[in-house]
């Protein structure tokens, strides 16, 4: 649709209907406009999977691996394939725009979304994210970089102001941006957070970087419940305005316009970008696109499962993985994650996925008979209360496995009822006349003692358990957090023995009133076992098998949206675990399962440690191909991990009166260890795989014109005794600057495939951005003429290749 025809449409529309566009219909869609055939867009959080637009566990979703398990595998092709998976879900659900990419950094190994954010250097986010976008997007789907910009914590991000100079803006936090609407983005959030005083959703950056300079045509739209101030956003870059209906344009903007304070061509530049992303994704003209089949589920699952392994990193090995089938009578799986894994991190971008392959049940038919493998979780996860599921609850009414809604008016008459099949309800459906949610189910007790039980939302609570009532108050919403109001509330708890084997009825309401949010999660946990035994039960199970495989890792208390972490330690006694298994088998294994760093305090008294991240729901498949060698893990970190926190150079989250500086400027991830002259655990770029490499020679371009991308050729050598892929990484550095520089930064990488005792030539692509350095001066990108050192090997801390690259002065006019 050209121009010209988009101009025709807008000027259809009066000043009403132009400001009704530009404010969100509903939670979840744009507002219809019938006068220019205009129909809903469908937007729904990712970037783990497409949910749609509603919280039901009923409707599942295909559950991707975390975002820093993408990353890992440093492969654009993969990670275009899973943006090709998640378009596939997201036009069978009948959604059009997925809120992913997440291109924010990982600064600080503290931050509570790490899981859902790429990687720390902003070359490899901004690869990363672009193949994404073309993924989802060569399918018909728009994505959306978020969040613009420096939303890189969680602690105060509604009113955190971040501070950051100009150059560290341009060359590190923007730059994944840059290269989304390089690639053809169709829409950029703009975050809760302002930068250097102001809001993003006010910014300057909007217009006179992201829609000037860059020239992004897309639309511009907020964080859900981002925008506060109608004005000010009004004439800035802002489009729109999410959720809806309400909030400050619906209330104040046709005045704005009329009295002069907004630009009419403002507000029809809106309105513009708006149709022309609806025209985009087949919601404006005489045929809506009509939705597809969803993904065929084997196919599907293969290909997550490739993704899986192709993240997961090898931190150390001393020759035991891949465990070898034909010595193994017996395997000891230890730990709670090992039966009850963490596939993905909590907040917003969560989904319900419509199965979950455990390591344990992955293990077990992968060894089949032959091979006795035990279980024991070990001590129990500090977790708290988790929401009740299906496997020890029935339907009050029914019997069958769930818990029953319902929702009653004022006089505790039902006006609907459905059976579900966990205690978290988010979104129900409410009926007219709606006054109070109930969930209620029978549980089945599996251990006696005394069980936790909760009630999780704000406004008025009521828990009971066979009748007895535990719980019954009121309860006030203390944030404006959306993360917490509608995904993740606090709530009360209480106890009640129970005696194993007796159902008691549990019914738990939350009366409905405006402010507090639609979110009400019924909460049990079981009596907590006695430590020392447990732990003593783990050694004992290690101890008569011939191998044992720790799997370790963080909760859902640890990793969120809406909160950061205080920590880097494995909550409980993981630790105390490892090393008691490590002791009683000379054969240990240890699988970490988290989205970000933790400390291993333990890994140089293990025989082999395996990251896995938040594998997604293929998980567990993956993991005991790894363990038995049928494929290898493939992943290279993309964050560096320290081996204490106290050791990290960048780990602040937390604002100073509203205030977080990034003092650091260029200086983040691995660029932060290597000007601090300190040594991580395991470098950015790090990851073994099941062969050995020699790195033998580079080469690189003597002379370049300045502006020009060029190639390094690396020569490496597979001295293993079995095919491998590596990842050959090229970075930069520059003595004597005439400008502040990092020590080495990545400039490029390639991957490549190579039968034992191979040699290999790899070619490694190097964007011309690379050399380039923002000027404040000139408020322009430049390039320092001179040498550069290429470095090449397998990680930020392994670098045995150089060469130099010289950049002439330019030809003066």
């Amino acid at each position: 649709m050209s121009d010209a025809e988009l101009a025709r449409l807008v000027d259809k529309l009066d000043m009403a209907q132009k400001v009704r566009l530009v404010t969100g219909g509903t939670t979840w869609r744009t507002r219809a406009e019938p006068a220019v055939g205009l129909g809903e867009v469908v937007t729904s959080d990712g970037p783990a999977g497409v949910r749609g637009d509603s919280w039901d566990e009923r409707n599942t979703s295909v559950l991707l691996p975390s975002a820093s398990a993408l990353a890992a595998s440093w492969d654009e092709q993969l990670v275009e394939e899973m943006g090709r998976l998640l378009a596939r879900e997201a036009r069978g659900k009948g959604v059009h725009l997925v809120l992913a990419p997440n291109l924010n950094l990982h600064r600080s190994p503290l931050g509570g979304r790490h899981f859902e954010c790429f990687a720390e250097d902003p070359e490899l986010v901004a690869r990363t994210g672009a193949a994404l976008v073309r993924g989802l997007q060569r399918a018909g789907v728009a994505a959306t970089a978020k969040h613009l910009v420096a939303n890189d914590s969680e602690t105060g991000r509604l009113t955190v102001d971040v501070r950051v100079d100009e150059r560290t803006l341009r060359e590190v936090y923007l730059l994944p941006f840059e290269a989304a609407v390089d690639a053809g983005v169709r829409a950029v959030m703009a975050g809760y957070n302002r930068v250097n005083g102001a809001s993003m959703t006010a910014s300057p950056l909007l217009t006179d970087i992201v829609k000037g300079e860059w020239g992004f045509d897309g639309v511009v739209l907020s964080d859900w419940g981002a925008l506060r101030t109608a004005v000010d956003t009004a004439r800035g870059g802002l489009d729109l305005a999410m959720p809806g209906p309400g909030g400050p344009w619906d209330d104040e903007l046709v005045a704005a316009v009329r009295d002069g304070l907004v630009p009419q061509a403002a507000l029809d530049d809106k309105v513009r970008r708006l149709l022309l992303l609806a025209r985009r994704v087949g919601v404006l003209g005489p045929a809506p696109r009509p939705p597809r089949a969803r993904p065929r589920p084997g196919r599907a699952r293969r290909l997550l499962r490739r993704a899986a392994s192709a993240g997961a990193v090898l931190l150390a090995n001393d020759g035991v993985l891949p465990l070898r089938e034909g010595e193994l009578t017996s395997l000891a799986v230890i730990g709670a994650h090992a039966d009850r894994p963490r596939v993905q991190g909590g907040g917003s971008a969560g989904v319900f996925p419509d199965r979950v392959v455990t390591p344990l049940d992955a293990i077990r038919a992968r060894l089949g008979d032959g091979v006795r493998v035990v279980h024991s979780p070990g001590p129990d996860l500090p977790a708290g209360p988790a929401p009740l599921d299906i496997r020890h609850c029935a339907d009050p009414r029914t019997g069958e496995p769930g818990v029953l809604l319902r929702v009653l008016d004022r006089a505790g008459h039902e006006l609907g009822s459905e059976r579900r099949l966990t205690g978290r309800l988010l979104e129900p459906p409410l009926p007219p006349g709606a006054h109070t949610v109930e969930l209620s189910t029978l549980l089945t007790p599996p251990t006696g003692g005394e069980w936790l039980f909760g009630v999780a939302g704000f406004g008025r609570l009521t828990l009971s358990v066979d009748g007895r009532v535990l719980i019954d108050d009121d309860f006030p919403r203390r944030t404006d957090d959306p993360a917490v109001i509608h995904v993740d509330p606090p709530g009360p708890t209480a106890p009640a023995h129970l005696t194993a084997g007796l159902p008691v009825l549990v019914v738990a309401r939350r009366q409905l009133a405006a402010g507090t949010g639609r979110a009400t999660v019924l909460t049990a946990a079981p009596p907590p076992r006695a430590a020392g035994a447990a732990l003593a039960e783990a050694v004992t199970a290690a101890r008569h098998a011939d191998a044992a495989v720790v799997v370790v890792g963080t909760t859902d208390s640890d990793e969120s949206e809406g909160r950061d972490r205080t920590g880097l330690a494995l909550p409980g006694h993981q630790d105390a675990l490892v090393r008691a298994v490590a002791a009683a088998n000379p054969r240990t294994v240890v699988v970490v399962n988290s989205g970000g760093p933790v400390e291993l305090p333990w890994r140089e008294t293990v025989n082999a440690v395996l990251l896995t991240w938040l594998p997604g729901q293929e998980g567990g498949d993956a993991l005991a191909a790894m363990l038995l060698g049928d494929t290898e893990p493939g992943g290279r970190l993309p964050t560096t991990w320290g081996a204490r926190l106290a050791d990290v150079p960048v780990s602040a989250t937390r604002p100073v009166d509203d205030v977080l500086t990034y003092a650091e400027g260029l200086h983040v991830g691995h660029r932060a260890w290597l000007r601090a002259g300190r040594t991580p655990a395991y470098w950015f770029g790090h990851g073994l795989g099941y062969t050995a490499w020699s790195y033998e020679n580079v080469g690189a371009p003597r002379l370049l014109a300045t502006g020009a991308d060029f190639t390094v050729t690396v020569q490496v050598r597979n001295r293993g005794r079995r095919t491998g892929r590596e990842v050959v990484q090229v970075y930069l550095s520059r003595d004597a600057s005439a400008v502040e520089r990092p020590v080495r930064w990545l400039a490029g990488y390639a991957a490549v495939t190579a039968a034992p005792g191979e040699t290999v030539r790899v070619t490694v692509p190097v964007p011309a951005r690379a050399l380039r350095h923002w000027s404040v001066a000139d408020r322009a990108w430049a390039v320092e003429p001179g040498v550069f050192t290429v470095h090449a090997g397998r990680s930020a801390g392994d670098l045995p290749l150089t060469a130099e690259l010289r950049v002439p002065p330019e030809d003066p006019l």
